[in-house]
């Protein structure tokens, strides 16, 4: 401790003695000797509220003041997801930065004009930036970034393991790289992040030409005693005399929850309105202030800023009902319980989530799970029977008990945002030869599975006179052509992913946040929204605006939103828990009851001893046994084949038409080598913001190297068959 103490600048150190801090934590003893004893990119992880901030840049905000670098520009660079993190982590450095005079910049599309204008003037100190604005910089000042980033040192990657395998990770990534070629040398790159299960792939992610070089500091162990229930609820089974799952739910949470500091995670969107609503409800009618509130993306953010203000006040019990968005490490102080609703997608989300309970000394980290699963009925579906929601949270549980999470997955082909940073090159550089850009994309960037093949195909498409993005100089220079040019100039552009086209919900002329275009709305029409009731006033199309009043009665909107992809492990899981015995002692008598059902199911069913079973002369259930991927392969296969087919968790339901061969036939096929093509049955491949400049040769190899796996099929099918 004193050793890394010592090594800190004289108002670092001050800072430290004004906080109060006895000692260092671990992590951040061990990154300040790495960052200043080596050169090396690296990564901190530890669970939220770990330290890992200060680990970074306790030690490089002292070596700017203590060994600052010749030139101009900002001396180090903090990219983040999100605004909300982008303002809170500028308000933790400020105080860092407070008595060394070192500015700290902020910058997204909620920072003044005057700010950026001032910074952009006179460069230096800490800029804290999301993808897309960086994006912004790079197109609207291209000329300009040798100059805006000359010092920079390093760039400090918050949450890291969010962007491994996406689309906004692959942009980051490129313009980490365009940003070191602009100029010409590397930049130490740090990464903060939550535990993964495999942290080679994050190596690769954030250094790919030297990833075994990249230093890791994680966090030694000294996690919470956990505590955790998951609780079984009927829907379906309610009378005059008993309340629905989502009142009995609701209650159990207004119960267990009120007084104090607590998320609860309700999945989709329209859930959460749901049981904000009832939780306020609740509120109302026992006579007790309001401490339940919505908190997602849709929502103004003059509202979650309320909530989250609200979090951190500890004379304000508060309780949000959230999606994703207070998934990620936006200061929110302690909270005393996290709550799930259903099964999330992925272990590595529960473990995300968990990590916000327990953090206080002597506090136990607290999960509540709930699962909610229809009444049976002779025509209940196998998917009901089998109680697939329920098994699929016993199984996170027990991997997240554990200590495993999902690894990143290896990088795609990512055409769709190649094409994006195709576009943003050529607009960076007024122009640039297919050399140039395939050299800073493919062979420098992260593009390095696209061949130049295949770069000229995707040249080839955008440059199609009927699809306009980019056209050719007699020079052989690259510029962009006319639908190029509208792209590249309206905001929307600098996000790599979808936005979709909204509503803003007005009331009394305050803003309540947004609403997605296609929800059929009309005057009179009551919904449910920032966990109020409404009553839809005025439509303005033009303005793309809806005036609302408050009402008694509502219905939550369609907010949309794509599932999750499930592991292979999981789904691994999920079946070893349906032919196994075991009773976890977490769940309560009712979850046993659902489990010994789907249990008993399952064997009726025959699945111990058969991986296929006939319902029928045209129906049958296929257990894959493996995640979304492999599942989802196998399902074009036979949709190729004439066959309708539904997608469950490890699980296929497949309906023969008149015309449709015998099964096992085409699954023998498939087994020997027989051709298929996969995409006869696939519709629509677009899935990505600039698929749909793209021809359907280059989808389909965009597909195969990301939501797809070929190479299973002949061994997945032989399996199901033998």
């Amino acid at each position: 401790m004193s050793s890394a103490f010592d090594r800190l600048a004289r108002p670092v150190q001050k800072w430290i003695r004004q906080k109060g801090w006895r000692e260092l934590r671990d992590i951040q003893a061990r990154s300040i000797r790495t960052i200043y004893e080596t050169n090396a990119d690296l990564i901190v992880a530890a669970s939220t509220a770990g330290g890992k901030t200060e680990a970074a840049f306790l030690p490089l905000i002292s070596q700017v003041l203590d060994e600052p670098f010749d030139g101009t520009g900002f001396d180090l660079l903090y990219i983040g997801p999100l605004k909300a993190l982008i303002t809170d982590q500028a308000t933790r450095l400020e105080g860092i930065c407070q008595e060394a005079e070192l500015p700290v910049v902020p910058w997204h599309g909620d920072v003044s004009q005057s700010i950026k204008t001032r910074a952009l003037k006179s460069p230096k100190g800490i800029l804290l930036i999301t993808p897309e604005s960086l994006e912004a910089l790079f197109i609207r000042r291209g000329l300009e970034i040798a100059r805006l980033f000359g010092a920079t040192r390093a760039v400090v990657i918050d949450e890291l393991h969010t962007v491994l395998d996406s689309e906004r990770g692959v942009q980051l990534r490129s313009l980490l790289t365009r940003l070191e070629l602009a100029i010409k040398r590397p930049i130490r790159r740090i990464g903060l992040s939550a535990t993964l299960g495999d942290m080679d792939l994050a190596r690769a992610y954030l250094r790919p030409d030297a990833a075994s070089s990249v230093q890791l500091i994680e966090a030694d162990g000294g996690e919470a005693e956990l505590r955790l229930q998951l609780r079984g609820y009927l829907s379906g089974d309610e009378d005059e005399n008993s309340p629905s799952a989502t009142d009995a739910i609701a209650a159990h949470l207004f119960k267990h929850l009120r007084g104090s500091d607590n998320l609860v995670f309700a999945g989709a969107r329209q859930r959460v309105e749901i049981y904000a609503d009832r939780l306020r409800e609740l509120c109302e009618r026992e006579h007790l202030p309001q401490e339940f509130y919505p908190h997602h993306a849709s929502l103004s953010r003059e509202h979650r800023d309320f909530v989250e203000r609200r979090l951190k006040d500890a004379a304000k019990p508060t309780t949000a009902v959230c999606t994703s968005t207070l998934e990620l490490g936006i200061d929110i102080g302690d909270v005393t319980c996290v709550a799930q609703i259903g099964a999330p997608f992925s272990v590595a989300a529960l473990r995300q989530r968990l990590g916000r309970s327990g953090r206080r000394e002597g506090q136990p980290a607290i999960l509540r799970q709930y699962a909610v699963e229809a009444k049976l009925t002779p025509e209940s579906s196998f998917v009901d029977r089998l109680r697939l929601g329920l098994i699929r949270s016993i199984a996170m549980i027990d991997l997240l008990l554990e200590g495993w999470c999902e690894p990143p997955k290896p990088q795609a082909l990512h055409l769709s945002t190649l094409v994006h940073q195709i576009l943003s090159v050529i607009a960076q550089r007024g122009g640039a030869s297919a050399r140039v850009v395939y050299n800073v994309l493919c062979r420098e960037g992260p593009f390095r599975k696209v061949t130049t093949d295949v770069f000229a195909d995707v040249l080839r498409a955008i440059g199609h006179p009927e699809t306009g993005l980019i056209e050719q100089a007699a020079s052989g220079l690259l510029l962009l052509g006319p639908t190029g040019e509208k792209l590249v100039e309206h905001y929307s552009f600098y996000a790599v992913f979808q936005t979709p086209e909204e509503y803003r919900l007005v009331a009394d002329g305050r803003d309540l946040g947004t609403l997605p275009i296609d929800n059929v709305l009309a005057p009179g029409m009551l919904l449910i929204f920032s966990g109020r009731r409404w009553v839809v006033q005025e439509i303005h199309d033009r303005e793309k605006v809806i005036v609302v009043k408050p009402a008694k009665a509502g219905v939550p909107p369609v907010f949309g939103g794509d599932a999750g992809d499930i592991h292979d492990k999981v789904i691994e899981r999920m079946f070893a828990v349906l032919e196994g015995d075991a009773s976890p002692a977490y769940m309560d008598s009712v979850s046993l009851v659902l489990l010994e059902e789907a249990r008993a199911n399952y064997d009726q069913l025959g699945f111990q001893t058969m991986n296929i079973r006939s319902l029928g002369e045209h129906t049958s259930i296929i257990a894959t046994r493996v995640g979304t991927v492999k599942t989802s392969t196998l399902a074009l296969a036979l949709r190729s084949e004439g066959f309708s087919v539904e997608q469950h968790d490890g699980f296929l339901l497949v309906e023969a038409g008149d015309e449709s061969p015998n099964l096992r036939a085409v699954l023998g096929g498939v087994s020997a080598g027989a051709a298929c093509d996969i995409f006869a049955g696939a519709g629509n491949l677009v899935s990505e913001k600039f698929h749909q400049y793209l021809g359907h040769e280059l989808l389909a190899l965009d597909a195969c190297s990301s939501r797809l796996d070929l190479s299973c099929l002949r061994s997945l099918s032989e399996r199901l068959i033998s």
